[in-house]
């Protein structure tokens, strides 16, 4: 049950990688970056696969050289999700990656070179059906525009992106996203905020060199929370100097937490006190564990004692109240007879939650089979 009202989405225009839908309503997008060497075609093989597993919708990959674009060739052959190809100032690169089929150009027209090489890239992004990425950072901006303003700011931010937007309008290219990245979250929302209002083509969030896990977590959750419940943002990665799944993992949950798009269990949990009955901590660490595999989205709440162990049950699809020796145990919000032994809690509960996924998954079939 939901207890926040739905966020109402910006209106855009939709592209697709690959075969994933971005903008015009489509589920927001969470998307990574490999860190292996791109050459390394076995270690960034494996690296996507491991993103895949934990729900990446699009991966990015670098391809600073024509010998990465080569490798480029390989790594697409072998995996499933669609792959952005990341490429700085060369355009042949970016002919060579459309060729090999990637599913998206990451790469700034302005920053390519005479109009002949961009509107080589752009015709040959048409031709074969693949959308652009314009990515704009407040680390990286024109000098001319730095000199302007002389530090980056939302309207210098916006004045760039804005450069690479028109060469592409001019060109008749519409199939294209845009970010407009900073580390400051202030700098970043702000020039979201006035793209939003210029253009109408999806736009890709993120904290651009947030953080390591902890401080990068917080960065972009505050920074992507307030565009996302204002409705501004189509796709997303949140950047950080730690494991890529990691950034999947606090992407979806980012989503979760403002009710945009759900993936596996939401774990309501409480931070413990004196009150507690068992071991919550332990109990929720151990089950996120175990419970990875799970991508059916399910509240449940773990709740030590019973202050306010039944009001969250009454919200949550499973939830437990602690209790001594003995907790409470609810589904839907209904307290059952049965209760869960405080030393096997962790058995139970897995074996409850997974009983209740089998439960969704066969009427999600079976309603499926009917329509």
């Amino acid at each position: 049950m939901s207890r926040t009202p739905p966020v109402v989405r910006r209106k855009s225009t939709r592209i697709y990688i690959g075969n994933v839908p971005v903008g015009d309503g489509a589920p927001i997008t969470v998307q990574s970056m490999t860190n292996t060497p791109t050459g390394d075609v076995e270690a960034t093989v494996r690296q996507i696969n491991e993103l895949e597993r934990v729900g990446v919708d699009i991966v990015r990959v670098s391809v600073p050289t024509m010998e990465a674009a080569d490798a480029f060739r390989l790594i697409k052959q072998r995996v499933g999700v669609p792959v952005v190809a990341d490429i700085h100032f060369d355009y042949r690169i970016a002919l060579k990656v459309a060729e090999y089929g990637a599913d998206c150009l990451r790469i700034n027209p302005g920053n390519i070179g005479n109009p002949a090489r961009i509107r080589a890239v752009v015709d040959c992004a048409r031709d074969k059906n693949i959308p652009i990425r314009i990515g704009v950072n407040g680390g990286s901006l024109e000098k001319d525009i730095q000199a302007r303003y002389g530090e980056p700011t939302p309207q210098a931010l916006l004045e760039s992106a804005m450069r690479h937007v028109d060469i592409l309008d001019a060109l008749n290219f519409d199939q294209f996203k845009v970010s407009v990245k900073a580390s400051d979250v202030f700098l970043a929302v702000g020039a979201y905020r006035l793209l939003a209002a210029r253009i109408d083509q999806p736009l890709h969030l993120g904290i651009t060199e947030a953080g390591g896990m902890r401080s990068g977590a917080v960065k972009s959750a505050v920074g992507l929370g307030m565009l996302l419940a204002e409705g501004i943002g189509d796709t997303l990665r949140v950047s950080l100097a730690a494991d890529p799944v990691e950034e999947v993992r606090v992407g979806f949950d980012i989503l979760n937490a403002l009710r945009i798009r759900s993936r596996g269990i939401n774990f309501i949990a409480c931070p413990t006190c004196s009150r507690q009955e068992f071991d919550v901590i332990g109990t929720v660490n151990a089950l996120e564990q175990r419970l990875e595999d799970i991508t059916t989205p399910l509240d449940v709440s773990i709740i030590g004692c019973i202050v306010n162990g039944p009001g969250e049950a009454l919200v949550s699809t499973l939830g437990v109240t602690g209790g001594n020796k003995k907790s409470g145990f609810y589904e839907n919000g209904i307290r059952q007879k049965e209760r869960l032994d405080n030393h096997q809690i962790v058995d139970q509960l897995e074996a409850r939650i997974r009983s209740r996924v089998r439960m969704i998954e066969a009427e999600r079939i079976q309603i499926k089979a009917l329509n």
